[in-house]
């Protein structure tokens, strides 16, 4: 059966996407110059347009032109679930292993099976009951927050939950908020649904470059910073203090709100102050225990400047009423035990230990830091594009995260026209050049055996060259 000529232009576009000639966010060739250059007809680039469209890869608008679908759902760089067959490096949790679970489970049945008081019955305060509270307190200090008083802590449904809360109830529609250059698309999802618009600053090895924040609050009147200063999420960097101060200098002085996202400061191996400690009464500060003990422990922690506790509290209940006592009832028993704590550390050395195992088994060709984190950014070869290594892995059954979903430097519309693009993004919206680099969580595989197939099945691919791209 003879293809369509506009099915076999579709066809050699998508190759050409996937081979990174046209990036997430790049403009497409008008119908008019693509014809003529493919010798057809502007009616026949539409067709293949059109066939791009349906199948999500474009996305075309009157007036304006054609573009690379941008990453709009987390499904497609985080992979919750996988089949049997599927090796899955897409994903940031603990590693669920026996032991972890035994331990999770007595708990969890200890809060659900035995005679509850009856507070974990009613209707609690708006900011949570006070026992809970408490244990929250106690899992904050154990890695370096400095807390006052204990009506500043608040609760919510996960990290998640408390980002969007955070977000929605600090800023406007329309503010713009400053967002490190690679950053977690939850938080770019969140910003683009509540009409927030992402600045992507500029980072180095130690992180968000204060230089490049301070440009951005001269020139875009920056509402809040949100940072992951502890191994950030994709790059696995941890700002060291010197950088946390400067970070914090600037904050101070453009009278802007801080939101620390600090969910994986128990990996560091010694504690580092969190920024909010130099800046209480401008920042909202986050942790949880989806990363460290559970995603299923919708548990995140929150400590609010004294300003702002009442209000954000009385947001919190409008949007949710109260975080479930019993799963807070659980986190408190695990957090007094002790074991809360012991389970955090043992994933801390699980971490380093497939950290250790990915650099002996990775080729020479693709380069990462070792930082101890869950998950580490891996630089391709130059012959690999991100997009057609993320697909060719999957096509293998292994899941990874390709680097495009983690570009926080796409204007608001979600497009960026190729030609445009700066060699600096410090002070503007305008988007930089996406890193060719994947990001492979170590840790979703619970089994060593399977961890260890996947990072030797991931390092052949590595050793071959990519297909052949069809061209114009």
């Amino acid at each position: 059966m003879t293809t369509a000529k506009y099915q076999t232009i579709a066809a050699s576009i998508r190759r050409m996407i996937d081979s990174g000639k046209y990036p997430a966010g790049s403009k497409l060739p008008p119908h008019r110059t693509l014809a003529r250059e493919l010798s057809t007809t502007p009616a026949t680039i539409a067709k293949a347009y059109n066939l791009l469209a349906d199948q999500e890869i474009i996305e075309s608008f009157i007036g304006r032109g054609s573009f690379v679908c941008q990453n709009k759902t987390l499904d497609q760089v985080i992979h919750s679930g996988h089949e049997e067959q599927e090796l899955n490096f897409s994903i940031l949790q603990p590693c669920l292993d026996d032991v972890h679970l035994k331990t999770l489970n007595q708990h969890l049945h200890h809060a659900l099976h035995n005679t509850l008081p009856l507070d974990l019955h009613c209707y609690a305060e708006a900011s949570g009951l006070t026992a809970h509270k408490e244990a929250g307190e106690i899992w904050l200090q154990h890695y370096g927050l400095q807390t006052d008083q204990i009506e500043n802590i608040l609760l919510t449904n996960g990290a998640q939950h408390a980002l969007s809360a955070l977000i929605q109830f600090s800023t406007q529609p329309g503010d713009a908020i400053a967002v490190e250059a690679q950053t977690y698309p939850g938080l770019l999802s969140i910003i683009r649904l509540l009409g927030r618009r992402a600045i992507a600053i500029e980072m180095d090895e130690q992180g968000m470059l204060p230089e490049a924040l301070q440009s951005a609050c001269q020139t875009q009147h920056i509402a809040m910073a949100v940072l992951i200063p502890s191994h950030q999420n994709p790059t696995g960097i941890t700002m060291p203090l010197s950088r946390r101060e400067a970070i914090a200098g600037i904050i101070e002085q453009y009278k802007i709100w801080l939101l620390e996202d600090d969910i994986y400061s128990f990996l560091n191996p010694d504690i580092i102050p969190p920024i909010t400690n130099l800046i209480p009464q401008q920042s909202f500060y986050v942790s949880s225990l989806s990363k460290a003990l559970s995603p299923g422990l919708r548990c995140a922690y929150i400590k609010a400047p004294d300003s702002q506790s009442k209000a954000l509290a009385q947001f919190i209940r409008a949007s949710v009423w109260l975080p479930p006592p019993t799963v807070f009832a659980a986190a408190a028993s695990l957090i007094h035990s002790g074991e809360a704590f012991q389970l955090a550390n043992r994933q801390r050395d699980i971490a380093q230990q497939r950290q250790s195992v990915a650099e002996a088994l990775l080729p020479g060709n693709a380069h990462f830091t070792n930082t101890g984190s869950y998950h580490i950014w891996l630089s391709l070869p130059a012959d690999w594009s991100s997009e057609a290594f993320t697909r060719i892995a999957r096509e293998h059954h292994i899941l990874v995260s390709s680097a495009e979903f983690f570009n926080s430097s796409a204007n608001n519309t979600g497009h960026t026209d190729k030609a445009s693009l700066p060699r600096h993004n410090s002070d503007s919206e305008c988007p930089a050049q996406t890193p060719n680099a994947i990001r492979l969580s170590l840790m979703a595989e619970s089994q060593q055996c399977r961890f260890e197939q996947g990072i030797k099945e991931l390092a052949a691919l590595l050793k071959q060259q990519p297909m052949d791209y069809v061209s114009f």
